[in-house]
């Protein structure tokens, strides 16, 4: 998503980096994530959004 074209997007990215335009910021299950690493990121869909993990039968 743009947040420069969509001011809602914006305001809860400054929300939650604060008061920064951070991106990437990203939510994994509902926690938001400023600028997380490929590690970072895995690790919390594994932890709190497994079900968005491919399966082997994928």
């Amino acid at each position: 998503m743009n947040i420069w074209r969509d001011s809602e997007a914006a305001a809860f990215v400054r929300s939650v980096a604060d008061g920064n335009e951070t991106v990437p910021t990203v939510t994994v299950a509902g926690r938001a994530m400023v600028n997380p690493s490929k590690r970072q990121l895995t690790e919390a869909v594994e932890k709190y959004a497994p079900h968005l993990l491919p399966t082997a039968a994928d």
